[in-house]
């Protein structure tokens, strides 16, 4: 889960201030102990992590908190506001060229996901209707243009490219004449990963930002690599001006030292966030719903965001009759499954809900394997069990579970799932009926 370690602590310090009727300067200082260390145990700067103390208790120890009949709340919500603050108050989208084509320089350590980035960009980037150009100027890699190559097919743009005996400079221009004759409104240039302190490849890269005016610098960071990444930051920044950064391996990041402190030091937006090896998961960065999700308060924009790129609009409206009528049967169940797998791992969209704190969703693991057993159980069932699992007696378990490449219990645990479900789903219903009587909204199926 996304800065797991950080997320549990902070919760924690904070959740003993919830609830209480008085907050006293004692209070407030035990609790703030606890969120310093949190910080600093996440590898967030320092200096970042002393100034956000301050503001903190600066601003609880205003009338807005003492004075308030939920002082914990107001604390919680000041920790909020000042977390949001410090990873940059609100989205920052790129900057496109007032006349095409944009031109975007990825840049970054050797390691760091580049490649992959630049493709999961333009992925991004082709769902908004652009037509973007991908430019192979790592010519230093051993089958570095073969591996953009590679990773253009799979998201279907195409490549420039000149081998690896031209200077990355005349390719990055002569990529930018391409691009303006073939239509291409975006410009991506993938470059070489460069350790900061090479002065001769930063050279090259300057020489290459200057040669085609980039709109966009992109640095491509480890998200993982925690305090690192922001002194890497600093370096290109003062290098090459960059306008933006790209945090990868996010999903794998349970500290987030990175993300917390990168716009406190360079004062440079993080643009993007990786959230997963696929193509499609390479997300806009919202400070505040980071933020929201951080201290357990959910994130459903995000959630929702994800539910109506990825679920079918007239199915949601079937199952809803289905639902209604108590209709739901194991094939239903399994084209949710589906359907839920494109959303994310189910940990990341449980942990988007409010109210659900990391310690609830520890030991929580439905990944692919599980899945796929449940997948295979359901498919080893014949139409008439699928519809009416009521008549799957202990022969058929058997055949089922030899069929599937599963064991019996595995099949009663997901008939057992399958029971709860509709039982849910009847009160949910149930409850409906109930509102609309006595006049009230029905529940947003």
């Amino acid at each position: 889960m996304v800065f797991e370690s950080l997320s549990e602590k902070l919760q924690g310090a904070l959740g003993k201030l919830r609830g209480k009727g008085k907050i006293n300067e004692k209070d407030l200082d035990a609790a703030m102990r606890e969120v310093r260390l949190a910080l600093l145990e996440a590898d967030v700067n320092f200096k970042v992590v002393k100034d956000f103390i301050k503001r903190v208790k600066e601003r609880a120890l205003g009338s807005e908190v003492m004075e308030s009949l939920t002082p914990g709340q107001q604390v919680i919500k000041i920790v909020n506001d000042e977390l949001t603050s410090l990873m940059g108050e609100n989205e920052s989208k790129l900057n496109f060229a007032p006349t095409p084509p944009t031109v975007i320089l990825m840049c970054g350590l050797q390691g760091a996901g580049k490649t992959t980035t630049t493709g999961k960009l333009a992925f991004n980037l082709k769902k908004q209707n652009k037509r973007p150009l991908l430019v192979a100027c790592d010519v230093y890699r051993p089958a570095a243009i073969k591996q953009l190559e590679v990773v253009a097919s799979k998201v279907d743009v195409p490549v420039f490219t000149m081998g690896d005996k031209v200077s990355p400079v005349d390719i990055a221009k002569a990529a930018l004449e391409h691009g303006k004759k073939n239509g291409n409104d975006v410009i991506i240039i993938d470059t070489a990963g460069r350790l900061h302190i090479d002065e001769n490849l930063m050279d090259e890269i300057k020489n290459i930002h200057q040669a085609v005016k980039s709109d966009e610098v992109l640095l491509v960071l480890d998200a993982m690599t925690g305090q690192d990444a922001v002194n890497v930051a600093k370096s290109f920044d003062e290098t090459l001006g960059i306008t933006g950064v790209v945090l990868t391996k996010l999903d794998g990041d349970a500290r987030g030292g990175a993300a917390l402190s990168i716009r406190a030091v360079t004062d440079k937006p993080i643009k993007f966030v990786g959230m997963g090896e696929k193509f499609d998961q390479l997300e806009a960065f919202h400070p505040n719903r980071m933020a929201s999700r951080i201290l357990g308060m959910g994130d459903v924009l995000s959630l929702i965001e994800r539910a109506e790129a990825n679920i079918d609009k007239q199915q949601a409206i079937d199952l809803e009759k289905k639902i209604r009528t108590q209709q739901f049967t194991l094939d239903d169940f399994l084209d949710q499954l589906d359907q839920m797998k494109s959303m994310g791992p189910l940990d990341e969209l449980l942990g988007m809900i409010p109210g659900m704190n990391s310690k609830a969703l520890k030991g929580l693991d439905v990944g692919e394997k599980d899945i796929q057993k449940i997948e295979a159980v359901i498919q080893s069932m014949t139409k008439k069990e699928r519809i009416n699992p009521e008549i799957i007696n202990s022969s058929r378990r058997k055949r089922i579970a030899q069929g599937s490449g599963t064991g019996v219990q595995d099949v009663n645990k997901l008939l057992k799932q399958f029971k709860e479900t509709k039982k849910m789903m009847k009160k949910f219903t149930d409850m409906e009926k109930s509102m609309k009587k006595k006049g009230k909204f029905g529940l947003p199926f």
